[in-house]
């Protein structure tokens, strides 16, 4: 039995969230499926005659960014080039995009693939980075068809892979790793379901040991994780049935179905002399200068894996915290917020993890709008560090000011909840409490200290949870020794 190995290699379509489409001046709406159809056109994207691009150069800025951020070589010269196809969602019947000379080459990104319960680091090759403009979109109903040119001329970046990736869960990681650093340089918010981040995957299989390339499936428009994972894991193990029963791959490109879990043939896999890419005659080569590139280096924000480092030694969070922690922009700012604000890092880490999550989590709240201020969390983190309210009592406030936006020390003088550290007070509530329960009494003096853990119940059910839980365990073990007489 042979053993076969898959080679996998990923086509990364990112919308860039500009202000103006990539050659005109009309406005880019990252969901276009709440506008009505055609309103955010021109002249210019719907290709009337006599009409003329102008290059975006903030897309230009972008894209040589994220060369920057995935390693690649910048080339002092860069050029568009016409791409051919006819589909009734390009006006034009072709797409200005680039081939020979795009923005950025020969580049890398390394990420950490999770492997039974621990993390492996993987190198991926960057082959290219290019700008495109993107299609309209088709609309099929009642046996017509429509077009809407919203999304026409719409910057998209195209970054592309080498072939270097040997399973779903290694193509998974890759996509979501390059998200991330896609959302970090601002390209766009990374949200998947209004298709700002679309991959084609490219699958073969080939005997283990062998460096000659299998004959691939490209698996197009796949607009999620799941369906990343779904469809190259499919494709794997049915291109290896397909050669162990004697069968041929044949070159092609395919459609995933989402809903009966199988890739579907689209139509022969095309080959760059198909597309018949010549220069783009109506926009000149673009140089771009060293001082020019050295200047975007400069602007790079602190990308994810630096970020996640810098956690781990100046904060002292764990890998998995600092990972959770990172692994959102605006998480990562209002985790830092929070500790600047005089929160220890680990309690802010907890508090953000656990219960601010859990309530962000229950309304749907998005990442970017934490209702709970960075200073008020610190805040509430101080009063239990201080012991002016406990942990439960913290998890009842924070409740309280995700759902009005008040102030933990406001929320504690108004409901009354600061924790009971008087030791008459206290006291006397230890006393009611064993006078009331004198068979759990003799158990204790019997031997059976987990009686003990029931009594602090009794006591924090008492004080409406807001005795001090150390103080008064203190003071119950005081009182039963001394009843122990």
């Amino acid at each position: 039995m042979i053993a076969y190995e898959p080679v996998i290699g990923l086509e990364v379509h990112a919308q860039i969230h500009t202000e103006s489409k990539m050659f005109c001046g009309c406005p880019v709406v990252e969901d276009t499926g709440d506008l009505e159809p055609n309103t955010f056109v021109c002249p210019v994207c719907t290709a009337m005659p006599g009409v003329l691009p102008v290059v975006n150069q903030r897309a230009i800025d972008i894209a040589i960014q994220t060369g920057l951020a995935l390693h690649c070589d910048i080339p002092p010269l860069n050029r568009f080039a016409r791409k051919s196809y006819f589909y009734p969602d390009l006006p034009k019947g072709y797409q200005i995009s680039q081939y020979a000379l795009p923005f950025a080459v020969d580049g890398y990104l390394r990420f950490a693939v999770p492997s039974e319960g621990h993390a492996v680091e993987h190198t991926v090759r960057i082959r290219r980075a290019h700008l495109e403009e993107d299609a309209g979109k088709l609309y099929h109903q009642d046996g017509v068809s429509k077009v809407d040119l919203n999304r026409a001329g719409v910057p998209l970046l195209e970054i592309v892979s080498e072939p270097d990736m040997h399973s779903a869960e290694e193509a998974r990681a890759y996509g979501e790793a390059l998200r991330q650093i896609l959302i970090y340089l601002g390209v766009n918010s990374g949200n998947m379901e209004r298709g700002v981040m679309r991959f084609e995957a490219n699958v073969s299989v080939r005997p283990v040991g062998s460096q000659e390339m299998g004959s691939r499936h490209e698996i197009k428009n796949l607009n999620s994780f799941r369906a990343l994972y779904d469809s190259i894991a499919y494709e794997i193990d049915h291109q290896i049935a397909v050669l162990e029963q004697g069968g041929t791959i044949e070159q092609q490109t395919m459609g995933w179905n989402e809903v009966e879990g199988v890739t579907v043939r689209q139509r022969g896999k095309e080959f760059a002399d198909d597309y018949r890419y010549f220069p783009e005659p109506d926009i000149p080569p673009l140089e771009i200068g060293r001082e020019k590139i050295e200047t975007l280096r400069s602007q790079l924000p602190e990308l994810p894996r630096a970020r996640h480092a810098r956690f781990t030694s100046q904060y002292g969070l764990s890998e998995y915290d600092a990972g959770l922690l990172v692994g959102d922009k605006d998480i990562a700012g209002y985790f830092e917020r929070v500790v600047a604000a005089g929160a220890p890092p680990k309690d802010a880490a907890n508090w953000i993890m656990g219960e601010l999550f859990r309530l962000m989590k229950s309304e749907g709240s998005c990442n970017d709008d934490v209702k709970v201020p960075p200073a008020d969390l610190a805040e509430l983190i101080a009063l239990v560090g201080k012991g002016r309210i406990n942990k439960t009592t913290g998890k009842d406030v924070l409740e309280v000011m995700f759902a009005s936006g008040r102030d933990p020390e406001r929320i504690v003088a108004e409901q009354g909840l600061g924790q009971i550290s008087d030791q008459d007070k206290l006291n006397a509530i230890v006393t009611r409490v064993l006078d009331e329960n004198p068979k759990q009494i003799n158990e204790y003096l019997s031997g059976k200290n987990q009686v003990l853990g029931w009594f602090i119940g009794r006591i924090m059910r008492a004080t409406r949870g807001k005795a001090n839980p150390q103080f008064a365990r203190d003071l119950l073990t005081e009182q039963l020794e001394i009843r122990r007489g």
